[in-house]
């Protein structure tokens, strides 16, 4: 249904990029912090950690729910409710006396975060017309990618600056700013007919979708390894330093939006599948690139960085064909739900990227994480489904060549 009011034109999309940009840092900058907090709170550096895994295992596990809960609100609704619980969490870190009190803050924060995302998302697919749908969901994942790029390193520098209380500080600021956007900006979308709990969750279980979030799952997984232990991997492949890694950051992070931007247009145009068939190889070549080199090991920056870029770009590439993916397959009815899913196999495979890139280091040394990382993304290529033979530009149009699996 059309919104009822479409206040300051399209600046709702700019609103929505802020608060996935203001969510993704909160997520990502404690790696930053994290030293500072273990000696603030008097913990091990591992404990600190926890942090970060509660955050993902709690987005993962309750997103799918808390998007079921709020089906019969709108968007606007649900992502006023999720931001204030957002800021709340965050500005009430300067008060905290001990590292309990900051893990259930930050469990709070989690739940805020798995509320408020697959809503974003939701948001910009339903206001957005069908021949733009990718390229809006492109920009809304520069957001996420936006927060690697200057998110963390801005929340990092404000934390060496000023305390590590104040970098959450200014990461309830960043929500209340993005809030406050929201409110101004984000038009009203009456909710969704009245459905059983049953009818609501019946698409969800569609085999196509299922082998979608499958391979977003995977795909995650495969880039998640690299991300995680890139500082390993350059220093064994070129001798890269801690200094030279940050501009190396800058640059890949700076691919991903780029990746992100055209595989929305890309989405737009040719469909989710292929969109995704583009990707995955190109990820795949990126990592066979560096798996080549490992064994010619010092190899000089003017080989790495390309295929850093292309790695980059290929990865952020993924989210917009997932999510249009999913969204044609289940309908706008449940599309909150099935991005709750979306996002909840992003976290399962960043989750298990991680675990098995520190497990391939340990026993088979940094050369064999390039690839694993492209074996998975060939894999998730045959979850998602190949190219079918309809050469329509609509993501619509993509599902219906698969509406046998529903």
């Amino acid at each position: 249904m059309p919104p009822t009011r479409r206040p300051f034109g399209g600046l709702w999309l700019a609103a929505l990029t802020v608060t996935a940009f203001a969510l993704q840092t909160d997520d990502f900058v404690i790696a930053g912090v994290l030293p500072s907090i273990a000696r603030g709170l008097s913990v091990g550096e591992a404990a600190a950690g926890q942090l970060v895994t509660v955050f993902s295992v709690i987005c993962a596990a309750v997103a799918p729910a808390a998007a079921v809960a709020a089906g019969p609100c709108s968007p606007r609704t649900v992502l006023t409710w999720g931001m204030l619980l957002f800021c709340a969490a965050n500005l009430a870190v300067p008060l905290v006396p001990s590292y309990p009190v900051l893990l259930v803050l930050r469990v709070v924060a989690a739940l805020a975060a798995a509320l408020s995302l697959p809503a974003v998302f939701s948001a910009a697919a339903t206001l957005s017309p069908p021949d733009r749908r990718g390229r809006h969901l492109a920009t809304v994942t520069a957001g996420l990618t936006g927060a690697v790029v200057a998110g963390v390193p801005l929340g990092t520098w404000i934390g060496a600056a000023a305390g590590w209380r104040a970098t959450f500080l200014a990461g309830g600021v960043l929500g209340a700013v993005a809030l406050a956007f929201l409110r101004a900006t984000l038009p009203d979308v009456p909710p969704p007919p009245p459905a059983g709990l049953g009818e609501r969750l019946r698409p969800l279980a569609a085999p196509a979708v299922l082998r979608a979030l499958l391979a977003a799952a995977v795909a995650v997984l495969g880039n998640m390894m690299i991300q995680t232990y890139l500082a390993p991997l350059l220093h064994g492949l070129a001798g890269v330093t801690p200094s030279g890694l940050g501009l190396l950051l800058t640059l890949t992070g700076l691919a991903g939006i780029a990746g992100a931007r055209l595989s929305g247009t890309l989405v737009d145009r040719i469909g989710p599948q292929r969109s995704f068939g583009l990707a995955a190889p190109a990820f795949a070549l990126a990592m066979a690139g560096l798996a080549m080199c490992w064994p010619a090991r010092p190899v000089h920056l003017a080989v790495v960085v390309p295929l850093l870029l292309v790695w980059s770009a290929a990865a952020w590439s993924v989210p917009p064909a997932v999510q249009a993916r999913v969204l044609a397959l289940t309908g706008p009815e449940v599309g909150p739900q099935a991005l709750a899913l979306s996002s909840s196999a992003v976290y399962l495979g960043a989750s298990l990227g991680a675990g098995l890139g520190g497990w391939a280091i340990g026993s088979l040394g940094p050369g064999a994480l390039p690839i694993i990382a492209g074996a998975c993304f060939l894999a998730g290529i045959a979850f998602f489904g190949l190219p079918g033979r309809s050469t329509s530009p609509t993501p619509d149009r993509d599902a219906e060549n698969h509406h046998a699996d529903l």
